[in-house]
C-alpha cells in the first residue's frame, strides 16, 4: 500500500491509542515515554489493539458471556484483517494499528497468531506444554516482533538478527504476568496457564523453576538490546529492567503467597529503574 500523509482522522485514532496505554499500563506506559517519536506513537498503536482485544476476553467486570466475548473478538479480528487490506477502520484503535502496520510491514503472519491466542482464552482452561508454547507465542512473542518491525524501520537484516531476542523478551513478560496474576487467573477467570502447576499448591521450588526459565528469557533479550537503534534502546532496556525487578520480587515471595495476592513493583522503585535507564546507568 502506498504511504499517505496522516490526516485528522489518523491523528484522532492515534490519540485514542495513547489513552488506552495511559489508562491500562503503568510499567509499559512509563517505558514507552523513553521512545523517540515517531516510534513512541507507533508502539502505542500496537499496544492499544492488543490491549483492547485482551480486555474483551479478560475483563471480569464486563457483563458478557463466553459467546458474546467470542463474537466481539471475531468482529474485531475481521475488522483488523479488513483494515490491513484497505488501510482504515471505523474503530479508532483498529485504524491506528492498521496505519502503523502498513508503514512497517506488519502482516497477518504476526496478527493472526495473536487473535488465535486471545480466542484460546475463551476455550482453554488448562494448558499442556504444546498449547502453552503456542499461546505465549501468539499472545506475547508476536507483539514483540511487531514492535521490532517499528524499531528497525525496514532494516530486514537487523530484524532477522534481533528476532530471537524480541521473542524472548515477549515470552518473559508474559510468563511474569502469568506468575504475578496466578491468583486472579485461577480464581476469577478459571485459567491455569503453567502446565502442571496447581496454583493452590505453588511451592517455592516450583516458583524458582518458573523464574529460572523466565530469567533465561530475560538474559537472552538483554544480550541483544545494545543492537537496537538509539530511538528504542533505552525504552526497551527500561521495560526489561522493570520486569526483571518484578522477577526479583516474585523470587523473594513465598510460593503460597503468590497464589493468594498480586505481587507488584512499587512506583518509587519503578521511578528509580527508569531514571537509571534515562541517564544510561543500570
Amino acid at each position: 500500500m502506498r504511504a499517505r500523509a496522516a490526516g485528522r482522522y489518523d491523528d484522532v485514532a492515534r490519540a485514542s491509542a495513547a489513552v488506552v496505554i495511559e489508562r491500562y499500563s503503568t510499567s509499559f506506559g512509563w517505558a514507552t515515554r523513553l521512545l523517540a517519536e515517531p516510534v513512541r506513537t507507533h508502539v502505542r498503536c500496537i499496544y492499544a489493539l492488543v490491549r483492547v482485544a485482551d480486555e474483551l476476553v479478560d475483563d471480569v467486570d464486563l457483563a458478557w458471556g463466553t459467546e458474546q466475548r467470542a463474537a466481539l473478538l471475531d468482529a474485531m479480528e475481521e475488522d483488523t484483517r479488513r483494515a490491513l487490506e484497505i488501510g482504515g477502520s471505523p474503530n479508532l484503535v483498529v485504524h491506528a494499528f492498521a496505519r502503523t502496520a502498513a508503514q512497517h510491514g506488519i502482516g497477518w503472519e504476526l496478527v493472526g497468531p495473536f487473535f488465535d491466542s486471545m480466542r484460546a482464552d475463551l476455550d482453554v482452561a488448562v494448558h499442556d506444554p504444546a498449547s502453552f508454547e503456542t499461546y505465549v507465542y501468539g499472545s506475547a512473542e508476536v507483539v514483540g516482533l511487531m514492535c521490532l518491525r517499528v524499531f528497525v524501520g525496514g532494516d530486514q537484516a537487523r530484524y532477522d538478527r534481533l528476532t530471537p531476542g524480541a521473542r524472548a523478551l515477549g515470552a518473559a513478560f508474559q510468563k511474569l504476568n502469568f506468575l504475578r496474576d496466578l491468583a486472579d487467573d485461577h480464581g476469577a477467570r478459571g485459567r491455569d496457564y503453567f502446565p502442571g502447576v496447581d496454583p493452590a499448591r505453588l511451592t517455592d521450588e516450583r516458583r524458582d523453576e518458573l523464574l529460572d526459565d523466565i530469567d533465561t528469557d530475560l538474559a537472552n533479550a538483554a544480550a541483544v538490546i545494545p543492537e537496537l537503534p538509539p530511538s528504542s534502546r533505552r525504552a526497551v532496556q527500561a521495560a526489561h529492567d522493570l520486569f526483571a525487578a518484578l522477577s526479583v520480587r516474585l523470587r523473594r515471595t513465598p510460593g503460597a503467597e503468590i497464589a493468594t495476592r498480586r505481587v507488584r513493583v512499587p512506583d518509587p522503585v519503578k521511578a528509580v529503574v527508569l531514571a537509571r535507564c534515562l541517564v544510561g546507568r543500570r
